[in-house]
């Protein structure tokens, strides 16, 4: 269902509205529209303004090149650090579920609270329900003590995408899940980048300098945990007070809708007979089941795939494989 033209995030999963419209409702429940800052390639831009049409043109931040969190989260937030000295940044993935919203809003306030008074990096640690390999984990550490009416400690040691063997003694071990939903001044961050990530750090001064593009061209792809939060000695978590999901596989989706009187989860037209724990997803047309269990079927206008939810996390596989016709990768795809 995604592609490099229509990512997941201009997809309806947790919701009946793409994720993109579902993740700004969150962050205007936050703050005015006029601090909400959508950070996405130029090939992405035009989209995610006709899923918002009523976006504002300043609040998308257009990254010259894709080269990883870890570079875009430092130009936002020296960009952002121009305007408001004192800002404080939430970082919000556009492809979660999350569920109470008001339990989602008062942590991060009192996130926020915590990020200023501790000077620190925070990051928001969920509760695990279940052995995930595809999530990252966090161990927790000493509490911090401003953090009162919450759970909140440094962050001890960061573990990325264990196997299922692995991700139970984490479990068993009281590690939580990494969200990736950030909370930091632009400031400290900024201070942390230049502290513990010198191959970001030495290029800083191309923004200084108004040479944006060069700062994209010259810096690596990274991701912000591998450059920054598993470096410093400032980092933090919350621990979250409302369900969250990565909405990453079709088991996430089975997850955040609900089945019915025999556990199928049919989204879109759908109809399931005789059958039990099937999730159907039709983008195009209808999908009738009979006398089958256990299956994922997902109907677009051109393809329709078939597999069982046991197979259906190896999808990657699939995909390796799949021809251009079939809805596989083209070669200039990313």
């Amino acid at each position: 269902m995604s592609t490099a033209h229509r990512p997941k995030q201009l997809l309806p999963l947790a919701s009946e509205r793409p994720l993109i419209v579902d993740t700004m409702r969150r962050a205007r429940s936050l703050t005015s529209e006029d601090r909400i800052r959508i950070l996405t390639g130029a090939h992405l831009a035009e989209r995610f303004q006709s899923a918002l049409p009523d976006l504002a043109e300043e609040c998308l931040m257009v990254e010259a090149q894709a080269k990883g969190t870890a570079p875009v989260l430092a130009w936002s937030a020296w960009h952002l650090q121009q305007t408001d000295p004192d800002a404080v940044i939430v970082s919000l993935h556009a492809d979660h579920m999350i569920r109470p919203e008001e339990g989602f809003r008062e942590l991060v306030r009192n996130a926020v609270r915590v990020a200023r008074t501790e000077d620190i990096l925070l990051t928001v640690a969920a509760p695990p329900d279940r052995p995930e390999t595809g999530y990252g984990y966090i161990e927790p550490g000493e509490s911090l003590e401003s953090a009162s009416g919450m759970q909140a400690f440094r962050v001890r040691s960061f573990i990325e995408k264990p196997d299922m063997d692995a991700a139970k003694l984490l479990i068993a071990a009281g590690n939580l899940w990494n969200t990736g939903i950030f909370i930091w001044t632009a400031k400290r961050f900024l201070e942390e980048v230049r502290e513990v990530a010198p191959e970001i750090a030495v290029h800083l001064p191309l923004l200084e300098e108004g040479r944006d593009l060069e700062f994209f061209e010259a810096v690596p792809n990274v991701a912000v945990d591998v450059a920054v939060l598993e470096r410093s000695d400032r980092v933090g978590a919350v621990t979250a007070t409302f369900a969250w999901d990565d909405v990453g596989s079709w088991e996430a989706l089975a997850r955040t809708r609900e089945g019915d009187a025999a556990q199928n989860v049919l989204v879109g037209s759908g109809f399931a007979t005789e059958a039990t724990g099937n999730l159907t997803y039709a983008e195009d047309g209808a999908i009738v089941l009979f006398g089958v269990d256990d299956l994922v079927v997902v109907r677009t206008e051109n393809v329709t795939l078939v597999t069982t939810r046991d197979r259906a996390p190896e999808l990657k596989i699939l995909l390796a494989q799949l021809p251009e016709e079939f809805g596989g990768k083209a070669p200039q795809d990313e």
